[in-house]
Parts: structure tokens; sequence; C-alpha cells
């Protein structure tokens, strides 16, 4: 960050897929552009990206050295740092205070924080994740197929999850842990998809050198798996912007709350005028690859809403 753009065409805060390609696409219309980047990427943890079309497989590190090396050939600069405060100085201003001590301004800002995964409270869960405790099966179901996987039930999503991840391994069992009492309807399902039930809270996991051995059950039973599957809660990263008045939404599956996303429509606009959001804070269930394709289309749309601004002006004048 320099003191060439006391005042930034746009502002992206947030530098995964999302953030990064936004920023891309803006430096390519010849705006200037600051990426606020907090360095918590949320697949950090894991090995590849997957199905994103020429890097499959790439690491989550290389993907990123990648990125930022190409954004920066268009004039886009970068910080790392974190937003703690937000909020509209004019009707055509944002300001921005960093945790480093700096303070930016811009034209508008696009989101592109992420969400944080809220994952259930077992212990071994939290340290196993994204390596082999997982949850998505496009992401790493090819990986882990035809290996022993246990789902672990938080609720009704466990016997869905269980079914899908099926598709990848014929040794799925679902771990009732806290989830609802089965009806005869899911035990008749899970059953046609040969998953086996296994009744009983899961208390820790076992791993051993340094690999997830087997789901440890409170009546001491153990039952052995090399992957766990589990349902977090996602929440969208909205810490330090509470002043732009965003609108989050509460995100449901199976009709209880399961995260919660910023609203934003087709082409990235917030409820409030110009912010604009894309990727998983706008969109929980959003990949890699469709979280890039969602910045493109939100730095659109802010272009498009500077050059109508920048229009009227010049009318005026």
């Amino acid at each position: 960050m320099t003191d060439e753009h006391p005042l930034y065409d746009a502002v992206v805060i947030g530098a995964g897929a999302a953030g990064l390609n936004a920023a891309l696409t803006l430096g390519r219309a010849r705006r200037s552009v600051l990426v606020v980047d907090a360095g918590q990427q949320r697949n950090a943890p894991a090995r590849s990206i997957h199905n994103y079309l020429g890097h499959e497989g790439i690491a989550p590190a290389d993907f990123l050295d990648l990125a930022r090396r190409e954004i920066s050939r268009f004039g886009v600069e970068r910080v790392t740092a974190s937003v703690i405060a937000a909020a509209r100085e004019t009707e055509t201003r944002f300001g921005l205070m960093l945790d480093n001590g700096a303070t930016v301004r811009a034209r508008r800002l696009l989101l592109a924080t992420g969400l944080v995964d809220e994952l259930p409270d077992v212990p071994g869960v939290a340290e196993r994740w994204a390596r082999d405790v997982l949850h998505c099966p496009y992401c790493h179901g090819w990986e882990v197929r035809d290996q022993p996987i246990g789902v672990l039930a938080t609720s009704a999503v466990g016997v869905e999850q269980a079914l899908l991840w099926s598709q990848w391994s014929d040794e799925v069992t679902l771990l009732a842990h806290t989830g609802p009492p089965l009806d005869d309807t899911a035990r008749a399902r899970l059953n046609a998809r040969s998953v086996r039930v296994v009744e009983g809270k899961v208390r820790a996991l076992d791993v051993v050198d340094g690999r997830l051995a087997a789901a440890l059950l409170a009546d001491g039973r153990r039952v052995d798996l090399t992957q766990l599957v589990v349902a977090p809660r996602f929440t969208a990263r909205v810490t330090g912007l509470d002043g732009l008045g965003l609108e989050v939404t509460n995100w449901e599956m199976f009709g209880q709350v399961a995260g919660s996303f910023v609203a934003a429509n087709p082409q990235g606009a917030t409820s409030v005028p110009g912010v604009f959001a894309a990727g998983n804070v706008t969109s929980v269930t959003e990949t890699v690859i469709g979280s890039a394709a969602a910045g493109l289309r939100a730095a659109a749309g802010l272009n498009l809403d500077l050059i109508t601004e920048d229009t009227q002006r010049a009318m005026t004048l």
C-alpha cells in the first residue's frame, strides 16, 4: 500500500479466490484497487484444490502465490492487514481502519471475507480439519475413495451426508452422536446405500502415527475409520464491518439454521449502496472455482456502478 491513491476506486476486503479474481478484473478495468489481505484463507489447511479446471490438484498456497503475482501485473496493490472498523464517510466514499494503524478510503467496497467453519466440539476434530476431517465430497471424495469413512451426525444433515459420501466408498458409517433419532424412512434409505449406523456419542478421535485411525465412543467402543465427515456451521466473516450496516441472513438446511451469509444480488450488490460482495461470504456452499467466478461478476457490477456515477457527474459539469 502506498500514498499514491488517497482515494481508491475500490478496496477488496479478503484475498481468496473471490477477492483476488475481483481484484484482477478491476485492475484490468484500469481501476485503482487495494486488496486488504488478512491471511485467513479458509482452505489454507487443505492439501490441494480440486474441480478447478486448469488448476486441478494445485496446493492452496501455490494458487495464492500465482494469483498474487497476476494481480500485481495490473497495478493492484495489496496490504497484509485486517479491517477493524468500516463506515460510510460520504455518499460516495467509505473509510476503513486497519489493524496496522492505517486508514484507507475508497469509492466502493467489495467484500470477499469468506466464512468461518464452526466445527463440532469433539476433541481432535479441529486439529484434523481439512486433513482427514472433511465435509465436502466434491473437494475430497476422490482422494479418499474406497476408504472407511465415518459421518458424525450433529443434525438431520448427517443422514444426507452419509448417503452422499456412499457414492465414493462402500464403507460409510453414520455415527449417530448428537443427531436426531432415525425414523424408519431414514434407516431404510441408509440401508439401501449399505450405510452402517452406530449409535452412541463420540467422545474423541484416535490418531495413530499422525493419521486418523478411529472414533472413540463414550461407552468405550471403537469405530475404525480413516476419514471423518462433519457438518460445520458456516458463519459469514464480517468482523470489523458492523459500521456498514450489512444485511446478514440466516442460512437454513433441513429446517434448521446452519449458518449465515451476506445477502447480495447476482451482480454482487448488497443492500448497502456501494458495497459489493462475492464468494463464500454470500454463498456458503460455493467452491473455489465458483468463488472466483463470483468475484468476476461482482467486480463487473462494481465497475459498472462506478461508470454510472462517473457519467452522471460528467453530465453535470
